[in-house]
């Protein structure tokens, strides 16, 4: 749709008021003018025929010829610009300004025209009506005069056509003047709905740019009327707004990075259970990438308790819900939910959920569960041991020297694998609490796998286990804990040696990976499940119990490898195949 402009507007207004003014004054006039024309002139032949009708008394006093009457009408008809004609009483035309002598005798005689009539009648005498005469239609006056030997009748007239003439010239005069006031008008007009609509167009243009949040125009103020106090408004309204948009956005700037900061998942629905919002930890647990925004809960979390709940709040059978759920995109976690309604000026309008990821807060208390029931499983074996084979000795097998040294050995051998339970429980504590001390420093590989080589070689031969070293003489240094990395060596050793049987080899294998140095310990051992692998670095998780607790393992070493090799910045792996032996690989960063 076309937009016409203000001033427009106002000028086609001015402009219709300006034209029915002056087309109703027009009219006026024009109505009025021809009335007012012809009563000014009879006015003016009225006066003229009264002084005509002194003229003739005046000058008719003495002895009157016929020539006479000629005579004076031809003059008063040169002087007046008006026909003249004087009429005898009887009706005789005895002059007339507009015909010669000859053509005077033949006029008729004029005693029945009205004018003539009412002359002699009323003292004065009107009419208008076509003269056969002079073949024109004629406005005529008379007044009767008197004279030395009788009376007569002056009579004036004036052609009609001569009226209209007039009548037309003065109303192109008035047509003209009317046009001309018109067009004055219409500029003027024009003008002043410029100058009246210039401020409002401003304030337009200010109001348009605050509608598309451009707050910085001002309306000019050029006077102290409405129109300038209007501007003063709008500014002012300019600037309460902007105030209020600077607030909100703080507002909502604070609220935005409490939400994104936050690690709790929050969802805000409105009373129709549409998501109005929802925080990126949210949106991260469940992998959304779309706008999840007028969507109910139920299609992005695809959970009937979280649709439950809202549908609780929602209808008001719950103010404060509370679930638990589990969920498995990407991977398995636990959620608790709690909800509560949004109220506003005792109105329902909608429904806001936080979700606790507690996934790990299980998983620890599972662990502890675990944890517990395995230490006071390993703990209680070498105890319940321990106290019967004292028990034993206590009823009686001092005297028994045969079997008492076995006794005792046993009660060592218990005593020894409980205190390595201890300390392998410590130390596992120390490394996961962060209390274990480390001192990183350029450390030599070859050194450090040969020392605890030398370990161990006493063990390793007890079951003619050969240990294999390929470690390049240019290995670069590492940055370690000395005494950690032996720890690692020693125990991922000690476990090789442990489940290989006899006349099988360890191979130790070094080598340069990217900025790593890996280590891999190769046995020719039994191996290990498929099924096992991915537990096998759990704490006190064993492949084979009873053969783990027969060579006297705690279930502790690969998980403390495992902390260790991650406190250096590692990582550690296994492959195994069950009767192919097994590969347990770690890497140490470089210096």
């Amino acid at each position: 749709m076309m937009k016409i402009k203000l001033h427009w507007k106002l000028t086609f207004v001015f402009c219709l008021v300006v034209i029915l003014a002056v087309s109703t004054g027009y009219f006026y006039l024009d109505s009025h003018l021809k009335s007012y024309i012809e009563n000014n002139l009879e006015n003016n032949i009225k006066h003229q025929l009264a002084l005509g009708k002194d003229l003739l008394e005046t000058n008719l006093k003495d002895k009157v010829t016929p020539a006479d009457f000629q005579e004076l009408a031809l003059s008063m008809d040169k002087a007046l610009g008006l026909r003249v004609t004087i009429i005898a009483s009887d009706g005789k035309v005895l002059g007339d300004g507009e015909l010669t002598k000859e053509h005077l005798f033949k006029v008729e005689n004029h005693a029945g025209r009205p004018e003539v009539k009412d002359a002699f009648a009323a003292g004065l005498g009107l009419s208008k009506r076509y003269s056969y005469t002079i073949k024109k239609y004629m406005l005529y006056m008379a007044i009767p005069f008197a004279y030395g030997q009788g009376s007569g009748v002056l009579r004036f007239s004036v052609p009609l056509h001569d009226i209209e003439l007039l009548e037309a010239k003065m109303r192109n005069v008035v047509a003209i003047s009317i046009i001309c006031i018109l067009l004055l008008s219409l500029g003027l007009t024009f003008l002043a709905s410029v100058f009246i609509s210039q401020p409002l167009t401003e304030m337009s243009a200010v109001a348009e740019a605050m509608a598309k949040g451009d707050f910085s125009k001002r309306a000019r103020m050029r006077s102290r009327d409405e129109i300038g106090q209007l501007a003063q408004s709008l500014n002012s309204m300019s600037e309460q707004i902007k105030d209020k948009i600077d607030r909100i956005d703080a507002e909502r700037a604070k609220l935005d990075l409490v939400l994104s900061s936050m690690f709790e998942g929050v969802i805000v629905t409105d009373d129709k259970e549409r998501i109005t919002l929802m925080n990126p930890s949210l949106r991260k647990i469940f992998l959304l990438d779309s706008n999840p925004e007028g969507k109910k809960p139920l299609e992005i979390i695809r959970n009937a308790a979280v649709a439950e709940m809202v549908d609780k709040i929602l209808k008001g059978k719950q103010h404060l819900a509370t679930e638990e759920i589990s969920v498995n995109i990407p991977e398995e976690r636990i959620l608790r939910v709690n909800g509560v309604p949004i109220m506003r000026n005792n109105r329902l309008e909608g429904a806001i959920l936080v979700f606790h990821d507690i996934t790990e807060l299980r998983r620890l208390e599972q662990i502890r569960q675990d944890f517990v029931a395995n230490v006071s499983h390993e703990l209680r074996t070498p105890i319940s041991s321990i106290k019967g084979y004292a028990e034993t000795i206590l009823e009686g097998a001092l005297e028994d020297k045969e079997n008492l040294k076995e006794f005792i050995s046993i009660i060592y051998q218990d005593s020894d694998r409980l205190a390595s339970l201890i300390n392998d429980l410590l130390d596992l504590s120390r490394i996961e609490s962060g209390k274990m001390k480390m001192l990183f420093m350029p450390l030599d590989t070859v050194s450090v796998i040969k020392r605890a080589v030398t370990v161990l070689e006493n063990q390793a031969k007890a079951k003619s286990i050969t240990f294999r070293l390929d470690i390049p003489s240019n290995i670069p240094r590492i940055r370690a804990d000395e005494a950690r990395f032996s720890q690692v060596m020693i125990n991922l050793l000690d476990n090789a040696i442990k489940y290989t049987p006899e006349n099988g080899s360890v191979s130790i294998i070094a080598s340069l990976v990217d900025n790593y140095v890996q280590v891999d310990v190769v046995d020719t051992g039994i191996g290990i499940s498929e099924k096992d692998l991915p537990r096998i670095f759990e704490r006190f998780y064993r492949v084979d119990k009873a053969r783990s607790r027969e060579l006297g393992g705690t279930g502790l070493g690969l998980s403390i490898v495992k902390h260790i090799v991650s406190a250096h910045g590692g990582r550690l792996w296994v492959k195994s195949e069950p009767g192919l032996g097994s590969t347990f690989s770690f890497t140490i960063p470089l210096v």
